[in-house]
């Protein structure tokens, strides 16, 4: 397979991907049980191939599953697809993150904000409909998400930048909040609680701690903090 120049941008790399898509009656077709181990291979240009593996050791980029065709005859139709069908979307973020293994942290979330905008290959061939989230529900007063409780005990609101904000701004500290206990990101949608005592961030639901909750306690101590305070 013929690379050419590697995508660079987050723009190039997502062009990239969603450009290698296929054709299902055709590839079903093409996947003939008899014939040697086969893979799917879809390429930037828009076209798409049902060939032999990539000889060349190691691969020029990462390879798609092997031996696709050999169970086409011995499954139902749809759920053979399907079965492609996952493996396709397995290899497709593979490679789109291959290409982006250079991106910085807030370009690859940017990277993955645009894949997920697309329907996967399995819900395409499922014809299942991706889940929509659901809206932020605000009834005249700050949504639960868009605030953090501060160091001095009152809550604090935390402003949503705009996305492309977000994105850019590789040093933005809320970006880089991570919780203490299950190390996720900082969502703006769900409430958080920092610690007073060690000064770390947490998932309210991991420390199981909720708004209402955390309005009445003047210094929050994690558990860790209340551990280490607990010693003699």
């Amino acid at each position: 397979m013929e690379m050419g120049s590697s995508p660079r941008t987050v723009e190039e790399i997502f062009k990239d991907f969603s450009s290698r898509r296929d054709d299902v009656d055709e590839f079903y077709a093409l996947c003939d049980p008899d014939k040697d181990n086969l893979c799917l291979y879809g390429h930037s240009n828009e076209s798409w191939e049902v060939t032999l593996p990539a000889e060349e050791v190691p691969p020029e980029l990462p390879e798609p599953a092997l031996g696709i065709n050999f169970a086409r005859d011995g499954m139902n139709r749809r759920d053979w697809l399907s079965l492609v069908a996952v493996h396709s979307d397995s290899w497709l973020l593979s490679v789109a993150f291959y290409l982006g293994a250079r991106l910085n942290r807030n370009e690859r979330k940017r990277l993955f904000s645009l894949i997920n905008d697309l329907p996967t290959v399995f819900e395409v061939v499922t014809e299942r409909k991706p889940i929509k989230d659901k809206p932020t529900v605000d009834s005249g007063s700050k949504s639960r998400g868009s605030t953090k409780r501060s160091n001095d005990g009152q809550v604090k609101s935390i402003p949503k930048l705009a996305d492309d904000q977000g994105y850019e701004e590789e040093e933005d500290e809320h970006s880089e909040t991570l919780c203490g206990t299950c190390g996720g990101n900082y969502n703006a949608d769900e409430f958080w609680i920092g610690c007073d005592i060690c000064e770390r961030w947490y998932h309210g639901k991991c420390v199981k701690i909720t708004p209402a909750k955390a309005e009445s306690i003047k210094q929050y101590k994690c558990p860790s903090c209340s551990i280490k305070r607990g010693r003699p």
